[in-house]
Parts: C-alpha cells; sequence; structure tokens
C-alpha cells in the first residue's frame, strides 16, 4: 500500500493526498525533486509498501487504516506475542493475523 510521511507520521494514500491539497506548498518547492522541501514542511511520497520494513505492523495516522507494511524480525516476533495473547482491538489483530499469515503457519 502507498503512504505518505508528514511530520514523522505515516498516512495512507488517500490521507496523504487531502492533506496535499490542504496545505501550502513551501517556498522553493520542487515536486519533481523530494529534496527541496522537509517532511516536516509538506507530505512526501508516495512511497510503497506500507512505508516499508518496521519493528510493529504501521497504521495511517489519519484514518487508522493498516499499512500493510512488512516487518522485521522484531516485528514479527511482536506480531506473534500480541496475536497469540489476545490482548487488543480484537478487530485490529485479526487484520494483522490475515496479512502475516506466513507467521501463524504450521512448519511441521
Amino acid at each position: 500500500m502507498d503512504v505518505y510521511i508528514y511530520q514523522a507520521s505515516l498516512y495512507c494514500k488517500k490521507c496523504g493526498e487531502q492533506l496535499c491539497k490542504e496545505l501550502l506548498k513551501p517556498e522553493g518547492m520542487d515536486l519533481g525533486d523530494e529534496y527541496t522541501w522537509d517532511s516536516d514542511d509538506y507530505p512526501k511520497g508516495p512511497y510503497p509498501n506500507g512505508g516499508g520494513e518496521a519493528d510493529c505492523p504501521q497504521h495511517c495516522d489519519g484514518c487508522g487504516k493498516f499499512l500493510e507494511n512488512d516487518l522485521t524480525e522484531e516485528g514479527e516476533q511482536y506480531v506473534l506475542e500480541k496475536v497469540n495473547s489476545g490482548y487488543g482491538n480484537p478487530e485490529v489483530l485479526e487484520t494483522w493475523k490475515e496479512f502475516y499469515s506466513y507467521l501463524f503457519e504450521d512448519h511441521d
């Protein structure tokens, strides 16, 4: 899933595009060169794969949508522990379990 980065937060494509419409473009900004502005001033992206590998599942800071990112080994362990404990939002845990199903496959 494509994401945008703005002020150290991740946003799904829909929320990121909405932010781009609402915010003023920084002075000197060149849309063809992301080095001409800072993500604190205006969203950068879209970037593929949910923003990339992380130590936990990422969710949009605008709407809460799961961003379907890859996980580090620590992230995989985190998901296994959370899902197996059942502690947390049941819908979120089920979404993670479905997306990261390879973690729950029987490896006999």
